[in-house]
C-alpha cells in the first residue's frame, strides 16, 4: 500500500497535469456566468491587500453553506471580538451571501484551488490562525499546509453521504491521511459519524445540523406578504419548484400543465438553481404554452409561471406558495435543502435522488411530511392532491415544521465544539 507521502505526491502530480484545463474551464464558465471572470487570481492564491494576517479562517463553498455558516461566524465574532475573521467561498453566489449577511464585520476573498503553489501562496500571505471547513470541504493540500504550519483545522456541520463515502474510500490512503490531520469533526448524524470514522476520522462528534436552527424572521414574513399582495396571489393555487436543474424543468412544466388543467388560477414559481439559467428556463416555459415572466420584471398580477432570477430571495418565494417541490432530486444531483420550505409549514415533494439530504429526507418521510415523486405524472398528482385537500396539505406542512422544532439545538453544540478548538490555541498568527 502506498505511503501517505506517496499518495499526496500522486495527488499533486494529477493536479499539476490538470492545471491548464482548470484555467480553460474557468474561462469557459465565465462566458456563461460573467461573475466567474472577476477576481480570477484570488483562486490561485493571490490575496487582496486588504485581507488581514492571522485571521480565523472559515471556508464555505456556495450560498447554502455560507448561509449555514453565518450563525457560527457570528458566534466567533462575539466570542473573539479582537481577532479578525476571513470567510472564503468558491462561487460568486457564496461571495454575495458573505457580503450581504456579514458585510464589513469579516474579510472575504475566494479560496485558492487546491494546487500546491496556490495554497502555499495563500498561506504565506494570510498566515491563518485557525481553519474551519464547512460540511464536506475536504482538500488534501489545504489541510496538509495547515498541518505543516501548525494551523488547527476542523470540519463543522459535517456531512458525508453514502455515495460520497464510497468515493473517498476509492482513494482511502489519501483520505485517511487527510482526515487524520484534522483537529476534529462535528458531524450532523450518527450515520455520518460512522462513515467519517470508517475513513480514518478522529474526534468525531455528532452535534446535529445547524440548518435546523434556521428561523423565519419578520423581514422574510413581511417580504413574502408583500409579494403575495404585489403579484395578486391571494386566492390562487400557488406551488413552487425550487433549485431545479437542467432536464428537471421540462418535467416540472409537464406537471404544471396537468396542474393548470385541474386547478383554476394555478401559478407556478419556478426557480432554477443557478439564476444565470433563468432566461433559458423562461423560454422553455413559454415553449410549453405558458404565459411566463422573470421575477425581476414582474410588477403586477403573476401569470401562469414566474421564473426566479434574483439571488437571495428563495426563502421569501417559499412563503408565497402552498406546496413545494425541492429540485435536484428528479435528476441525479442529490437534492437540495428541504428544511427551508418546512420552515413555512409547507408540504414537501422530492424526487428519488436525495442522497445529499438522505437523513433529513428520511426523517421527513417517516413523519409523513415529505412525498417522493418519480416523474412529471406523479409530481402533478401530488401537487393537485395537496392543493385540493386543505387538511392533508396542512397536516403534512405542520409535520415538517415539527421535525425542525424537534431537531433544534445543533447551533449551540457546534459553537461549543468550535470554541473549544479556538480557545485551545493561541491564534497569534505567523
Amino acid at each position: 500500500m502506498p505511503s501517505a507521502r506517496a499518495n499526496l505526491i500522486l495527488y499533486r502530480l494529477v493536479l499539476a497535469i490538470a492545471y491548464p484545463f482548470v484555467r480553460l474551464r474557468l474561462m469557459l464558465r465565465a462566458r456563461r456566468e460573467p461573475a466567474y471572470a472577476e477576481r480570477v487570481e484570488e483562486r490561485f492564491g493571490y490575496v487582496p491587500a486588504a485581507i488581514p494576517r492571522a485571521p480565523i479562517w472559515f471556508h464555505t463553498v456556495s450560498a447554502g453553506e455560507t448561509i449555514a455558516a453565518v450563525p457560527l461566524i457570528e458566534a466567533v465574532l462575539a466570542h473573539f471580538p479582537d481577532r479578525p475573521v476571513l470567510v472564503t467561498t468558491m462561487t460568486p453566489t457564496g461571495s454575495g451571501e458573505v457580503i450581504k449577511r456579514l458585510g464589513d464585520r469579516v474579510s472575504h476573498c475566494y479560496a485558492p484551488y487546491d494546487f500546491t503553489r496556490s495554497v502555499r501562496r495563500f498561506y504565506d500571505r494570510v498566515a491563518p490562525s485557525a481553519l474551519i471547513l464547512m460540511e464536506t470541504e475536504l482538500w488534501p493540500n489545504l489541510i496538509e499546509c495547515a498541518r505543516q504550519r501548525g494551523v488547527p483545522a476542523t470540519l463543522v456541520n459535517a456531512r458525508l453521504s453514502e455515495r460520497s463515502a464510497a468515493g473517498y474510500a476509492r482513494v482511502g490512503g489519501l483520505t485517511r491521511d487527510m482526515l487524520g490531520k484534522l483537529y476534529g469533526i462535528a458531524c450532523q448524524t450518527e450515520a455520518h459519524r460512522q462513515r467519517f470514522e470508517a475513513l480514518g476520522g478522529r474526534n468525531v462528534q455528532v452535534v446535529g445540523s445547524v440548518k435546523f436552527d434556521a428561523e423565519l424572521g419578520d423581514a422574510q414574513r413581511r417580504a413574502a406578504a408583500m409579494l403575495v399582495d404585489r403579484w395578486q396571489l391571494g386566492g390562487r393555487n400557488v406551488w413552487i419548484a425550487a433549485s431545479t436543474h437542467p432536464g428537471e424543468e421540462a418535467l416540472v412544466l409537464e406537471a404544471a400543465r396537468v396542474v393548470a388543467d385541474s386547478q383554476e388560477s394555478a401559478c407556478l414559481i419556478l426557480v432554477p438553481r443557478h439564476p444565470v439559467r433563468a432566461l433559458q428556463v423562461l423560454a422553455e416555459a413559454r415553449e410549453h404554452g405558458f404565459s411566463a415572466i422573470l421575477q425581476s420584471e414582474l410588477t403586477g398580477a403573476a401569470p401562469d409561471v414566474v421564473v426566479g432570477d434574483e439571488m437571495g430571495t428563495l426563502l421569501e418565494l417559499y412563503g408565497v406558495a402552498d406546496v413545494a417541490f425541492v429540485g435536484g432530486s428528479l435528476v441525479e444531483r442529490g437534492g437540495h435543502n428541504p428544511i427551508e420550505p418546512a420552515l413555512w409549514a409547507l408540504p414537501v415533494l422530492m424526487g428519488p435522488h436525495v442522497f445529499n439530504f438522505a437523513d433529513v429526507a428520511e426523517a421527513f418521510r417517516d413523519a409523513d411530511a415529505l412525498e417522493n415523486v418519480d416523474g412529471a405524472a406523479s409530481l402533478a398528482r401530488s401537487v393537485v392532491r395537496m392543493l385540493q385537500d386543505d387538511a392533508v396539505r396542512h397536516a403534512c406542512g405542520e409535520a415538517a415544521l415539527h421535525i425542525i422544532v424537534q431537531r433544534k439545538g445543533a447551533l449551540a453544540r457546534q459553537t461549543a465544539f468550535l470554541l473549544g478548538m479556538l480557545e485551545g490555541q493561541t491564534g497569534t498568527g505567523r
